[in-house]
């Protein structure tokens, strides 16, 4: 069985590999069917996902009986002022994948993100609920959904929020490193969501795609908390000195708008292949206190 993993050298990519390697991941074992698995790493740097041309050529050297797509334009903000290169990479790349996949006869999986609703909902988002977005990068990845399932056959769109892992930057890093050199830090209070630790992540897309259970699933951490309570977790259980101080969004003004609201609700996990999830608090210790700490930025 041959696996192909776009944005291979990122936080997930990383991570994924490192499983299929392992054969296990912290909550249990990923698969006989990755025993023997042949992983085909690709990044920006093997393969521009942009170029079909160059997208196809691949994949037909390779015929990959998978493909995971973590490839993006994830920096936000970025987003906003950078249009075209955001459609490129996160619309034009995907349905370039998700032609390429269906032309093999691959299986395609898909990473996307809560920013696709508009976060104000009040209670977690469903699979079928209405993407609204707010922001370019809620739009790209709104758009990339749609071309996966009208370009490919064999499908499954996970959508995922607020990752966190070892490997690259992430929101749990940066609280890290910032109230090891502040005496106090602001985080804001007013958005929420669910905290989602990478290793989490990677064992259900692993288990998603054994299966034939097509279709958009939704991937995240159990539990709701606000920035600031995650913040305020991570300082405690790293025992740093540093107090962290509720603020609201208005006083951290970004160029794209963040939900306020973006919880998912993992009705499909539950309906199929189950949900192992673990709640953000007993993941978030896992990561800080059960592991080697390397991840602490002096």
């Amino acid at each position: 069985m041959k696996i192909l993993i776009t944005g291979a050298n990122g936080q997930l990519g990383r991570e994924l590999i490192t499983m299929i390697k392992a054969g296990s991941s912290e909550i249990g074992l990923i698969g006989d069917a990755y025993k023997q698995c042949e992983i085909i790493p690709v990044d920006i740097d093997t393969m521009d996902i942009t170029d079909y041309t160059s997208v196809l050529r691949k994949f037909l050297y390779e015929q990959p009986d998978m493909v995971i797509n973590c490839a993006a334009f994830t920096n936000v903000d970025a987003c906003e002022s950078n249009v075209e290169i955001a459609y490129k990479v996160n619309v034009i790349g995907t349905a370039n994948l998700a032609k390429a996949s269906e032309t093999v006869g691959a299986k395609f999986l898909h990473l996307s993100t809560d920013y696709v609703f508009n976060g104000m909902a009040k209670e977690p988002y469903r699979e079928y609920d209405q993407p609204d977005p707010q922001s370019i990068y809620g739009f790209t990845k709104k758009q990339a959904e749609i071309y996966v399932q009208q370009f490919c056959s064999k499908y499954f769109i996970v959508r995922t929020a607020w990752l966190y892992g070892t490997e690259g930057n992430n929101f749990v890093k940066t609280i890290l490193r910032i109230s090891q050199q502040n005496p106090s830090i602001k985080v804001v209070n007013d958005q929420v969501g669910n905290p989602t630790n990478a290793n989490d992540l990677s064992h259900h897309i692993l288990k998603i795609l054994l299966s034939e259970d097509y279709g958009i699933y939704h991937v995240t951490g159990k539990g709701i908390c606000s920035w600031f309570d995650l913040a305020k977790k991570i300082v405690e259980l790293a025992e740093i000195n540093c107090e962290v101080v509720p603020c609201s969004t208005d006083e951290f003004p970004r160029n794209a708008k963040r939900p306020a609201y973006s919880a998912l609700d993992h009705l499909m996990l539950r309906c199929t292949i189950g949900d192992e999830m673990r709640d953000w608090e007993e993941a978030i210790y896992a990561y800080i206190v059960n592991s080697n700490k390397s991840y602490l930025i002096k």
